[in-house]
């Protein structure tokens, strides 16, 4: 075992999963404020925002380009156990009380156990192909649109920016943040009092109280620009180095995507869980959660479907995996409807170390 090897490219995937969370937050945060700029709907601005898994969408294409599908199914299907398993988890557990949820909090969850019933089913039967992955992707649309009509509507809320709490280089044009006893007693409104919607409404002040001046249009196009090209770059380093690393270890893609990069990549998931679970926001979980999964499973899933890269039999999911995706969408509905507890998060913690053990030792391939 080439020792050398393994540490050079277990420093370079460190490195690269910080690169990628940086341009994660830059590339979103200014897609909000160009976005705003140009007189987007605030509401569609938030859905293709809210959870949205931009940089595994960007691990995903650059795996499928250097030939590691398995690497990109791997990721997709552990993120999603993670986001539930390993963040929500967190969420209940730094919530001292009872966590509420609202009513969009429930049709959010229901919507992603619907979407992960009809991925399970096709995974399990061998039909992700260039059929069934147009349709996941234009899933993704259908999903859009239906809420963006049924916030028209009144039906649902938005869903609030999963992002809100990110240190961000665009900070000068975000508002002031409240002190720590306002945002307590605003917690339950249906837009953060932190969310980057709220952008150039009260520009920032400098030391001597003036205000400063907003940004260019252009400036914030660069940032984007830059938050792109740094998604595009980080991706093509996490797998190219996790690639190497399956073949100095002896694993398979799969369960190296679904352990060790699904858990690095959404280390943001789980820091904005438990900022979110210790103020008691749970529309902010749920939305994060549940987002976060819907894109994972239908437009990162529908592009490696596209794709029609084969995959060797050792590299497909196994019961298992799949039992787990589904019973931890299925958890999470359960506590959302049911009502939310510590002991709840400690199980679905517990559940996240046992798969994780599990992968490793009994189903490692």
């Amino acid at each position: 075992m080439d020792w050398d090897s393994i540490c050079f490219n277990a420093a370079t995937l460190i490195a690269g999963v910080f690169v990628l969370d940086s341009g994660a937050d830059k590339f979103l945060d200014h897609t909000v404020i160009v976005g705003q700029r140009l007189g987007i709907s605030p509401t569609l601005i938030a859905l293709l925002t809210a959870g949205a898994e931009y940089e595994e969408l960007a691990v995903v294409v650059a795996a499928i380009v250097q030939g590691h599908s398995p690497l990109a199914l791997g990721n997709v299907v552990g993120s999603a156990i993670s986001n539930i398993l390993g963040a929500f988890s967190l969420a209940l557990l730094v919530h001292p009380g009872h966590m509420e949820f609202d009513k969009s909090a429930k049709i959010y969850s229901a919507l992603l156990l619907f979407i992960t019933t009809l991925f399970v089913i096709l995974a399990f039967f061998n039909q992700l192909n260039k059929v069934t992955g147009s349709l996941l992707i234009a899933g993704f649309v259908i999903y859009i649109l239906s809420i963006g009509y049924a916030i028209y509507k009144g039906v649902t809320e938005a869903p609030q920016l999963s992002d809100c709490d990110s240190d961000s280089d665009s900070d000068d044009d975000l508002p002031v943040h409240q002190d720590d006893h306002a945002a307590g007693q605003n917690s339950q409104t249906s837009i953060s009092e932190h969310s980057p919607l709220l952008a150039d409404t009260a520009p920032s002040r400098d030391h001597n109280g003036a205000r400063k001046p907003p940004r260019s249009l252009f400036y914030h196009l660069c940032q984007l620009l830059l938050g792109l090209l740094a998604l595009s770059l980080s991706g093509y380093i996490i797998a190219h180095s996790a690639g190497a690393l399956t073949q100095s270890l002896q694993l398979s893609g799969t369960v190296f995507g679904l352990t060790v990069i699904a858990f690095a990549t959404t280390l943001p998931e789980k820091f904005i869980s438990v900022m979110s679970g210790s103020r008691g926001q749970g529309g902010i979980v749920v939305a994060t959660t549940a987002g976060s999964n819907i894109f994972l499973l239908t437009i990162c899933i529908g592009v490696v479907a596209v794709t029609g890269i084969p995959i060797n039999h050792t590299d497909n999911f196994v019961l298992f995996e799949l039992a787990t995706v589904w019973i931890s969408a299925l958890g999470l509905v359960a506590i959302v409807f049911l009502g939310s507890s510590r002991i709840a998060g400690f199980v679905l913690l517990a559940a996240y170390t046992v798969f994780i053990v599990l992968e490793f030792t009994v189903y490692r391939r």
